[in-house]
């Protein structure tokens, strides 16, 4: 049995609708604060932020 070795640590988005699930979601009002949060997660988490269309970031442990 393998480790798991890739996993989301949170999902950034202005758009509630499309995300749900087992992880971390934080629902922003603006791009701006969704791009504020997306980044410093990124840090706080050791992850890697990826953009995900217009209104969702996916922090992603690789």
């Amino acid at each position: 049995m393998s480790a798991l070795e890739k996993y989301i640590l949170a999902i950034i988005t202005t758009d509630q609708t499309k995300a749900a699930g087992g992880t971390a979601i934080f629902v922003c009002k603006t791009q701006e604060e969704m791009h504020f949060y997306a980044r410093n997660l990124e840090a706080i988490l050791d992850g890697i932020a990826h953009g995900i269309g217009d209104d969702m970031y996916v922090i992603v442990k690789h």
